[in-house]
């Protein structure tokens, strides 16, 4: 088997989905420009001058005439990146939640994991997520580990890095916040592992300098919008009960190497090729 491409600022895009960014977007157009070569933004209908702000920015701009939803948002991203030839993508939202420092630990495990997806999972300082959105998440990662094949932390995040073999995979369904499910388990499927990152959490709350937009999520409407669509993969793929004690036997890969979130065990997850 031929080795993998090492990653680098060179040959990694960043791709930042947009609906009405305009209060951090450039701040976070210009974090992601210190860390990659290659920034793609995908204005999905803003109407709030969200483009405007990063005007000048060596970026390129992808604007979608009107709302089609995060998860056409990426899809156009990813297919601009696949033309530009890169070996993977990282994925950040433009609400300034995720940290662009964050990039290189991706791009690192990422390297350490070759064919991975890396999550930036959300476990530093996650007491200051409200407590209903720690429990959607800690539910959305009980259903996805369910579909995947093994346990995940964090399947929500939308700060991931994924290699080239899996953005690039075909006809991966669902809509909005869905699609970020679906990759997940469309890559499981495809052979490649999840791998987590612990990142910071941050959210607006008392005491916090930094102001955050309402998020676009809805924890009920799109947690049960998330959980029908991977319920109907579940039961598609047959055989629920042994792949249910199968995924929970299954425990989550976290690269780590502080050890706080668990063991740093370098090549410990397996890429595409590699059936889970």
């Amino acid at each position: 088997m031929a080795e993998a491409t090492r990653l680098q600022r060179d040959n990694v895009a960043i791709v930042v989905p947009a609906l009405n960014e305009a209060l951090r977007i450039r701040e976070v157009v210009e974090g992601a420009l210190a860390q990659a070569a290659r920034v793609i933004v995908v204005d999905d209908g803003s109407d709030d001058g969200t483009v405007d702000r990063i005007a000048g920015l060596p970026v390129t701009v992808i604007r979608h005439a009107r709302r089609m939803g995060k998860g056409a948002a990426l899809r156009a991203g990813f297919a601009e990146a696949a033309r530009q030839g890169v070996q993977a993508v990282v994925t950040m939202d433009g609400d300034g939640q995720h940290a662009a420092a964050d990039i290189p630990r991706l791009i690192d495990a990422a390297n350490r994991h070759p064919g991975c997806v890396i999550v930036g999972a959300r476990l530093r300082k996650r007491v200051s997520q409200p407590l209903h959105r720690r429990i959607g998440n800690d539910f959305g990662d009980w259903g996805l580990g369910w579909a995947c094949g093994f346990r995940v932390v964090d399947s929500q995040s939308g700060q991931r890095l994924y290699p080239r073999a899996v953005f690039t995979l075909p006809d991966v369904p669902g809509e909005g916040f869905v699609f970020e499910a679906q990759m997940l388990v469309s890559a499981a499927r495809s052979g490649a592992r999840i791998v987590a990152v612990p990142i910071e959490t941050r959210y607006a709350c008392a005491g916090e300098p930094t102001e955050f937009r309402k998020s676009h999520f809805r924890l009920v409407r799109d947690l049960v919008a998330i959980t029908t669509h991977v319920v109907g993969q579940v039961l598609r793929h047959g055989d629920v009960a042994r792949r249910y004690l199968k995924a929970r036997g299954e425990p989550p890969v976290i690269d780590d190497p502080s050890g706080e979130f668990g063991p740093h065990i370098p090549h410990a997850a397996q890429g595409p090729g590699s059936p889970p």
